[in-house]
């Protein structure tokens, strides 16, 4: 592949046709404006419906924009933290049926060393607890606090796989995910983890190969955590809940720093659920461990642990990730 398109990118001729249009605008029109009209571009694909009409997106987009800073900014990678699992599927619904409040989540990925343009067929693989603190994979790690065992929760997920996923983006670097709001665990607050990937391929309802140009965590503001912790099943996880100023990796940097921008769907009852906006700009060149350059991530909790004990470094029997941290 040949031009401005970098050869990682999977695309048909109109995606390399709609991408090599959006960096010659770019050239064009300037930086900074580029970056605010990409910052539109980006809330019209994160939150309009297919269905809706260019202006109803384009108004908006304009009342929104301003919520989205930290666009074309190369956002710093933080540790995978513990619970990592190299078994993601393919999927846009990841719930597998866990109970929660309905989060829809969109990600736009951009390239910071192309004028912010987006980066098309990146592989955006996210992965979190459940309701209760609880990740798939770890099903008997004490999540501090008092919570109920994790096979109490009636779901007939997949211990393995559940509330793990990945997509790949499409023409305007945009993911989406239906997922629901986590819960948390002790020592910290309430969080998703992300990592990117370019230069790999689907592969039997998975992805594989190609490097991690990105790895990070997203945060929840504190009053629509409290929020939602307040209601069933979140409730019956009782204990200290860790605000985003006590985090030991949420270093306080809004946005840039994976804070999500949250909408509800329903603003008289957040029950309805929530759609959570946010940029992720890479160098899609990097290549990313996955060991962080910010905070600890956090050991699992140990201690008298409810249905079993926490991992180690090493993954349990019933799972086998290629990669773990321990910190």
């Amino acid at each position: 592949m040949t031009g401005t398109v970098p050869n990682f990118l999977f695309m048909t001729g109109n995606h390399k046709d709609s991408t090599i249009s959006r960096r010659r605008a770019l050239a064009v029109t300037g930086g900074t404006v580029a970056a605010g009209g990409l910052a539109v571009a980006g809330y019209q694909s994160a939150f309009a419906d297919e269905t809706t009409t260019t202006t109803t997106a384009d108004a908006t987009a304009s009342a929104t924009a301003s919520e989205s800073t930290g666009t074309c900014v190369l956002m710093s990678s933080v540790t995978e933290g513990p619970y990592y699992l190299d078994n993601a599927l393919v999927r846009k619904d990841i719930t597998e049926g866990k109970s929660g409040v309905p989060l829809t989540l969109r990600i736009t990925v951009q390239d910071t060393t192309e004028s912010c343009a987006p980066v098309a067929g990146a592989a955006v693989e996210i992965w979190h607890c459940d309701a209760w603190g609880y990740y798939s994979g770890y099903t008997t790690a004490n999540p501090g606090g008092s919570a109920p065992a994790e096979s109490e929760d009636g779901s007939t997920a997949n211990d393995n796989t559940y509330l793990r996923g990945y997509q790949v983006a499409n023409a305007n670097g945009v993911v989406k995910f239906e997922t629901i709001f986590p819960g948390w665990y002790t020592p910290r607050t309430c969080h998703i983890h992300v990592k990117v990937h370019t230069g790999g391929a689907k592969e039997d309802g998975t992805y594989e190969g190609g490097k991690v140009n990105y790895t990070g965590q997203f945060f929840f503001p504190d009053d629509a955590a409290e929020a939602i912790f307040a209601l069933e099943p979140y409730s019956q996880h009782t204990g200290s809940y860790t605000t985003l100023d006590n985090d030991m990796v949420y270093d306080g940097g809004g946005t840039s720093s994976g804070l999500l921008t949250l909408k509800p769907v329903h603003k008289a009852d957040v029950s309805k659920g929530y759609k959570g906006f946010i940029t992720l700009g890479i160098d899609p060149d990097a290549e990313n461990t996955g060991a962080g350059s910010g905070g600890g991530g956090g050991e699992p909790p140990s201690g008298d642990a409810p249905t079993g004990t926490p991992p180690s470094d090493a993954p349990t029997e019933s799972a086998s990730p290629s990669a773990t941290a321990s910190s």
